[in-house]
């Protein structure tokens, strides 16, 4: 036998298999899923609406210019933790076990879609806020924020221990996707990296350069900012997130002379360098010495309130839009781009301003809807709009078809793929199922649960037992509760039907209440615990009341 010819044959076959493994690798696309916490559809400025002119968008648009941008991208339970579980999972809340923010663990040990991928050779990475409690698991690299994280000087946690880092959280996380693309992964793999933005979460501390934007614009305000929640149930009235009563002067507004709480000095302004804090000086302190001289009262505090809040969450925003054009410019000039399905969204939307509010956790428009985009080349059709119910829910599942991965049975959603495509499957979902858990907790919300088909949308706040019914199409502000008009008495009964489907479809225990009264919600300070439990104690007397002076 001539060794040698059969050593250069065995070579031959070696490198046309090892070339055809590389060619299968880099024919599957990548994926970057751009995560923000926080950001409403209102404040994208593709999106339209009253902040489009004011606050563009540049970047996050150019997404939606490429590819797809869906209007009714509807969470299971707008709350950060449990968003991200569902997106991980494929699941219901009920099913992943991740119902709130304070009081529960992510089970890293059941199935999720990162794992999956892994399994099929992809090469995984999170980087940025996780806010799950335990380390995040199916993940080749992983840097993320401890619980909220910090906007100035921001710790990051390793599988190897914590370490702080200097400079502004969304510049960071931007600079180390960079830096894994260029350096850390395998680049012989198909790859999905995770950049998960804290921003513009709450208490919305914009970058240095940004201090000042906003400075010389008037930020128009929602019809609904002085909403009485009149013709509503009690839940709308008794919620502790309203700009007029709940916003802090020191930690959300920024006025260190009104800080009764020390809640600013202790979340961000002893975290900055000397350098940091100068900066922060020059930009706040003499806006807040004429807002001290004004001393407002009444609408007009409550107007000044409402700028201070959308100046800083719209820096905030405009720093997670240059985030988004520093990655794609990457992509592009290190030729990933054209094999990049380029995803953004948010853990759930957001109220700025309207109905009075911030923060989320209703089911109203605002905070049940969060953004999608999504780019990918030669897939598809740019400047694409779709109106279909899609939902956090179908994440998973879309990520495994991207990548020609099977999906598990078990996953609740759908893959939007096809829908991507222009193929939008004939069954898919026309009512979606909706269901928020943690009351008593931040902002005193009460539990609910919900269906909506894109036009009429039933809730319910079961521990109190009252419903509502709202008609998008005639009252897209959700401002009259139509559920004792007779003249809805059909499309009551429809969507108490639709419900119950919904219920048994996706496998929601009949008694699925969660009492969470003597769970330890960590909070922050006493004063904002015992405000909310004072706030329960109250609607539990007026229930008590009205039910003839019996518990219900």
């Amino acid at each position: 036998m001539n060794t040698n010819r059969f050593k250069s044959l065995a070579t031959l076959v070696g490198c046309i298999a090892l070339g055809a493994m590389h060619g299968f690798s880099q024919s599957r696309p990548n994926i970057v899923f751009v995560f923000s916490d926080d950001h409403a559809t209102q404040a994208i400025s593709a999106y339209g609406g009253r902040l489009a002119e004011v606050a563009p968008t540049p970047n996050l648009d150019r997404i939606a210019a490429e590819g797809m941008m869906f209007t009714r991208c509807l969470v299971t339970n707008s709350i950060c933790g449990p968003s991200r579980a569902t997106i991980l999972t494929g699941k219901y809340s009920h099913l992943n076990g991740f119902f709130q923010n304070e009081a529960t663990r992510f089970d890293g040990s059941q199935q999720t879609f990162p794992k999956l991928l892994q399994g099929a050779g992809y090469q995984t990475a999170i980087i940025g806020k996780w806010h799950l409690a335990s380390d995040p698991t199916g993940f080749d690299h992983w840097e993320i924020l401890p619980g909220q994280g910090s906007y100035y000087n921001p710790d990051f946690m390793t599988a190897e221990g914590k370490h702080r880092e200097t400079g502004y959280c969304t510049e960071i996380i931007t600079e180390k996707a960079k830096t894994w693309l260029s350096e850390q992964r395998d680049q012989e793999k198909p790859f999905i990296l995770m950049v998960q933005h804290k921003a513009p979460h709450r208490a919305w501390d914009p970058a240095p350069r940004y201090l000042t934007l906003f400075d010389d614009v008037e930020i128009p305000e929602p019809d609904s900012l002085f909403d009485d929640y009149s013709n509503r149930g009690s839940a709308a009235r008794d919620q502790d997130m309203n700009i007029e009563n709940t916003m802090t002067m020191g930690r959300d507004l920024k006025v260190k002379e009104g800080d009764d709480t020390g809640q600013f000095v202790m979340q961000a302004y002893n975290r900055m360098t000397p350098d940091q804090q100068a900066q922060w000086d020059a930009a706040y302190q003499p806006k807040n010495d004429a807002f001290v001289a004004a001393n407002l009262e009444g609408r007009e505090l409550v107007q000044w309130k409402y700028q201070r809040y959308l100046k800083d969450y719209l820096r905030c925003v405009k720093s997670v839009d240059d985030s988004i054009g520093e990655l794609q410019d990457y992509l592009e000039e290190n030729g990933l781009a054209d094999n990049t399905v380029f995803i953004y969204s948010s853990d759930q939307g957001f109220y700025l301003g309207e109905h009075g509010w911030f923060d989320k956790r209703f089911m109203f428009d605002e905070s049940y809807r969060t953004p999608l985009l999504v780019s990918w080349p030669g897939k598809v059709k740019p400047g694409s709009v779709n109106g279909d119910l899609v939902s956090n829910l179908d994440f998973a599942e879309t990520f495994l078809d991207i990548a020609g991965v099977e999906i598990p049975g078990e996953m609740q959603g759908g893959s939007l793929v096809p829908i991507l495509e222009g193929k939008k499957p004939d069954d898919w979902r026309t009512t979606h199922y909706y269901h928020y858990y943690e009351y008593p907790g931040w902002h005193m919300v009460q539990r609910h649960e919900g269906v909506y088909d894109g036009r009429y949308k039933l809730m319910h706040y079961y521990d109190i037992d009252e419903w509502e019914l709202y008609d998008l199409e005639t009252d897209p502000s959700e401002m009259t509760n139509q559920y004792s008009n007779v003249e809805y008495a059909e499309i009551a009964t429809k969507m108490h039907a639709d419900l119950a489907a919904l219920r048994e479809q996706h496998d929601v225990p009949e008694n699925e209440v969660r009492d969470l009264t003597d769970v330890d919600m960590h909070y922050h300070s006493d004063s904002i615990r015992e405000r909310g439990l004072a706030k329960k104690a109250a609607a539990d007397a007026k229930l008590k009341e009205a039910s003839g002076g019996t518990d219900k």
